[in-house]
């Protein structure tokens, strides 16, 4: 089953934000923000155990349990097992240290093996409060978190998460499933492989109007091929793009904020927003199933899905092309 046939529209919620990333964020504010996505009619919510150790899910289960849980699509991840035990000392996040360091203090087992898998399932089962998922995605195993053990680590995950996976889907119990990270090798690894065959991936921070070159060189080609679905995570770049300054989950460096000053400089001319020229970006692609934009403030979801709506004309896409602000390999709205 393709993502496009699961997903119940262009535009989803994603939880990140939720675990107090970046900052603390009071109950009552994360739970006006799930409870806003769902007034403005978003039916796709995307999690993961990792996000402030169980936090997120434990945020969104809290209101998902007061909805029809056949009205909405939802999406966590496996590759780490929250413990009831403390953590001793600082995360090891690789590239990502402190992202979620208001987060809970659980210790999180970082493991891609069978076992693992399933006990991550019955756990984000028991947060959510649901009594089953529609897709699931494997967790960073990539270079960011891994550094040059990352290959040890996907093989850990296709012989183990892969293969859990794959029986899932073909009882039923799941409808899809695939890799969800932050670099585009380990999916290309995947889709390389005879077997097991994903169903779609989820791809953070790297088919946005900031970093997409790379996605378009070999992913995006192999996936389109072979009819592998792509959920865009983070399509402002950690937040740059929608007023922010972090980029990479990290302070924006004076190269990126030069492009995104130019990039916003363009959508004034035309008068848009630039979190329009960002989704609509994202969503250009053909092999792009949806997009899942995070937020902490209610506010946030009604900009997102104005953006999504917002009339962006062809004039813009043509203006970014020659400002050489947009891959020439990348599809653009409308054929522009």
């Amino acid at each position: 089953m393709s993502l496009t046939d699961i997903l119940p529209g262009k535009l989803g919620f994603g939880t990140a934000p939720l675990g107090n990333m970046f900052r603390a964020i009071p109950d009552e504010e994360a739970r006006a923000t799930v409870e806003a996505a769902w007034d403005q009619g978003i039916r796709y919510y995307d999690t993961a155990p990792f996000y402030g150790a169980g936090l997120a899910e434990l945020r969104l289960g809290e209101v998902l349990a007061t909805k029809p849980r056949d009205s909405y699509v939802l999406s966590t991840k496996v590759g780490r097992v929250i413990l009831d035990e403390l953590e001793e000392g600082a995360r090891d996040l690789g590239e990502k240290g402190g992202l979620f360091e208001h987060g809970r203090p659980n210790k999180v087992v970082h493991e891609w093996t069978a076992d693992a898998t399933e006990r991550s399932i019955e756990d984000s089962l028991k947060r959510l409060r649901v009594d089953h998922l529609d897709i699931v995605w494997v967790h960073d195993i990539a270079q960011d978190f891994h550094g040059d053990v990352w290959l040890q680590k996907f093989e850990e995950a296709r012989t183990g998460a892969f293969r859990v996976l794959s029986r899932l889907r073909d009882e039923g119990v799941i409808k899809a499933w695939g890799l969800g990270v932050n670099r585009t090798e380990p999916i290309e690894l995947t889709l390389a492989l005879d077997e097991p065959r994903p169903d779609g991936f989820l791809l953070a921070g790297r088919y946005t109007l900031l970093d997409h070159e790379h996605a378009l060189q070999r992913l995006l080609p192999m996936a389109e091929e072979q009819g592998v679905g792509m959920v865009v995570g983070g399509p402002y770049s950690s937040g740059v793009l929608a007023g922010g300054t972090n980029f990479e989950y990290q302070q924006a460096p004076p190269a990126i904020v030069e492009r995104v000053e130019r990039l916003k400089a363009l959508a004034d001319k035309h008068g848009i927003g630039i979190k329009a020229a960002a989704l609509q970006f994202s969503l250009a692609h053909p092999v792009a199933a949806a997009v899942v934009p995070g937020a902490t403030r209610p506010s946030r979801i009604a900009e997102d899905v104005a953006a999504l709506g917002e009339t962006v004309p062809a004039a813009f896409w043509q203006d970014l092309r020659a400002a050489g602000l947009v891959s020439p390999a990348a599809p653009l709205p409308n054929g522009a």
